[in-house]
C-alpha cells in the first residue's frame, strides 16, 4: 500500500539588493504582483507592469506560471533550465487569448522571474508537520480525588453513614403496641373535652306583622289576678295603649320616614301643597276614595283624573292641585366653551418637485395631533400661545428627517418635542429625488 504525501507548498519571495525582503507560503491561494493593495506582493507602479497581474495562479490543485509578450526570467522543468523567450518560442507555455502564456508547474519545478526593481523567486517545499496539541505531563494532570476537599469528602461521609445507622437501627426495633382505654377509663375532664355540652336553645320571637326593623318588646312578667268583671276595661285599655306604642316606634322608619307618616319634613309634605290636603299619609290614604279626596281616582276627584283606556285609549290627566307647590329649577348660567386652535399656514419648500399647496393640505389634514400636543400643555398653562417654527427635510421614502424647532414664542419645550415625535412618523405622499428643505410655521391659540 502506497504512502500518502501530503501536498508541497509553494514558496514565493522577493529578491531586492541581494537580500529577500519578503516571502510567502501558499498551498492553494494564487500569486498576484502590482501596485494594488490587495495583491499577495505589492509593489511600486511602472509603465510596463499593470496594477494587478496573476504571475502563478492555482487551477484545481496546480500551480500555472503565468508571463506575458515581454517578462523575463528562467525556469527549471527537472533536466534543464529553460529561459522565458524559449518557452514562448518552443511552445513549451501554451498561449492564451489575453497574449499570455500559461505554463504548468510541477513540484520539483523552480524558477525566478526578473523584474524591473526586484526579482521574483519561487519553488516547492514540504509542508510542515501538523503541530502536536500541548500536554501537560502526567503528574501535572488534575484527577476527581486531587481535586476534591478531603475534610468535606470526609464529614459527608461520616454524616451518611450515621444516618444509614440510625435509619437501619429505627427499622430494626419493633412497634410498641398501646393498650387500648375503654370510655369508663377516662377521666372525667377528657370527657368533657370529647363530648362538649350542647348550648341552650333559644326562643325565637313571634312574628307581630311590624316592619322587620322594628324591635320585638320584651315580654314582661305579669301579676296574676283573680279573674273578676273590674278586669276587663283595664285589658282593653293596655291593649289601646300597646298599638299606639308600636305605631309611634315605627312611623319614623322605612319607607314610612320617607313618605312623613307623621309630623313634617317628609316627600309627600313637600310634594302635596296646603290646599291638596294633610301631610299626614294616613289622612291622606283615608281620603283616596272613589269620587273624592286628595288622591281620588275617577271623575270629581282632586288628584288623578279618570283612566280613559275602555274610551279610546286617551292619556289620562292629572289636576291642577296636584302639581302646585313645585319650585322653579335652576339651570345655572350659560358658559362659552374656548376651543384651542392650530391656524393654518403656508410652508417654505425648496424644491419644484414638492407643491407647497399639496403639502400644506397634508399638514392640514394631521394638525389633530399637533392640536393634541398643544391641549395636552393648554391644560397646564391656560395662557399658552405662541408661534412655532418647524424645519426639516423631506426624504426620498416620504419620511422626514434632521427636524427642529427653528424659532419658537410659545416657550414650551413639551409642545416642541412633541411635534418633533409627531412628524417623525408621518408618511408624507411625495418622493423627491433628493432631500427637500421644508419649513412650517404653527400658531396657536387658546381660542376666542
Amino acid at each position: 500500500m502506497a504512502l500518502q504525501t501530503s501536498p508541497k507548498l509553494l514558496r514565493v519571495g522577493v529578491i531586492q539588493d541581494g537580500r529577500i525582503v519578503e516571502e510567502h507560503h501558499l498551498l492553494h491561494d494564487s500569486v498576484t504582483i502590482g501596485d494594488d493593495a490587495r495583491n499577495t506582493i505589492v509593489l511600486p507602479a511602472t509603465l510596463e507592469r499593470p496594477g494587478r497581474f496573476k504571475v502563478l495562479e492555482n487551477r484545481a490543485n496546480q500551480f500555472h506560471l503565468i508571463i506575458d509578450e515581454h517578462m523575463q526570467g528562467r525556469v527549471n522543468l527537472g533536466s534543464s533550465d529553460v529561459d522565458f523567450d524559449a518557452l514562448r518560442s518552443q511552445g513549451l507555455a501554451t498561449r492564451r487569448a489575453d497574449a499570455t502564456f500559461d505554463l504548468p508547474l510541477q513540484e520539483s519545478a523552480r524558477g525566478k522571474v526578473e523584474l524591473t526593481d526586484a526579482t521574483l523567486f519561487f519553488h516547492f517545499v514540504p509542508a510542515p508537520p501538523a503541530d502536536a496539541k500541548p500536554a501537560l505531563p502526567p503528574e501535572l494532570k488534575g484527577s476527581a480525588w486531587r481535586t476534591m476537599d478531603r475534610l468535606f469528602f470526609g464529614i459527608l461521609a461520616t454524616m451518611l453513614v450515621l444516618y444509614v445507622g440510625s435509619v437501619a437501627l429505627i427499622a430494626s426495633r419493633p412497634t410498641p403496641v398501646e393498650a387500648e382505654v375503654a370510655l369508663d377509663q377516662l377521666e372525667d375532664r377528657f370527657v368533657r373535652a370529647i363530648i362538649p355540652p350542647q348550648p341552650p336553645a333559644k326562643e325565637e320571637p313571634k312574628d307581630t306583622g311590624s316592619t322587620p326593623e322594628a324591635k320585638p318588646e320584651e315580654k314582661k312578667p305579669t301579676e296574676k289576678k283573680p279573674a273578676t268583671a273590674s278586669t276587663t276595661p283595664a285589658t282593653a285599655v293596655s291593649a289601646e295603649e300597646r298599638h299606639k306604642q308600636i305605631v309611634a316606634s315605627v312611623a319614623n322608619t322605612g319607607i314610612l320616614k320617607v313618605l312623613g307618616a307623621s309630623g313634617g319634613g317628609g316627600v309627600i309634605e313637600n310634594l302635596l301643597n296646603d290646599g291638596v290636603g294633610s301631610a299626614n299619609v294616613a289622612d291622606a290614604l283615608q281620603g283616596a276614595k272613589a269620587g273624592g279626596g286628595a288622591l281620588a281616582v275617577g271623575a270629581g276627584g282632586n288628584g288623578l283624573g279618570a283612566i280613559q283606556g275602555d274610551t279610546g285609549g286617551k292619556a289620562a290627566g292629572i289636576d291642577v292641585k296636584g302639581t302646585t307647590g313645585v319650585g322653579a329649577v335652576d339651570t345655572g348660567r350659560k358658559q362659552t366653551v374656548k376651543v384651542p386652535q392650530v391656524a393654518d399656514a403656508v410652508p417654505e419648500v425648496d424644491s419644484s418637485e414638492v407643491s407647497p399647496k399639496d403639502l400644506a393640505r397634508f399638514i392640514q389634514r394631521m394638525k389633530a395631533s399637533i392640536q393634541r400636543c398643544y391641549e395636552k400643555e393648554l391644560k397646564r398653562d391656560p395662557t399658552l400661545k405662541g408661534r412655532v417654527m418647524v424645519r426639516f427635510n423631506l426624504k426620498p421614502d416620504g419620511r422626514a428627517g434632521n427636524i427642529e424647532v427653528d424659532e419658537s414664542t410659545l416657550r414650551s419645550e413639551g409642545v416642541s418635542s412633541c411635534i418633533i415625535t409627531t412628524i417623525r412618523g408621518w408618511k408624507f405622499p411625495f418622493q423627491p429625488s433628493d432631500d427637500v428643505p421644508v419649513s412650517y410655521p404653527f400658531i396657536f391659540s387658546p381660542g376666542d
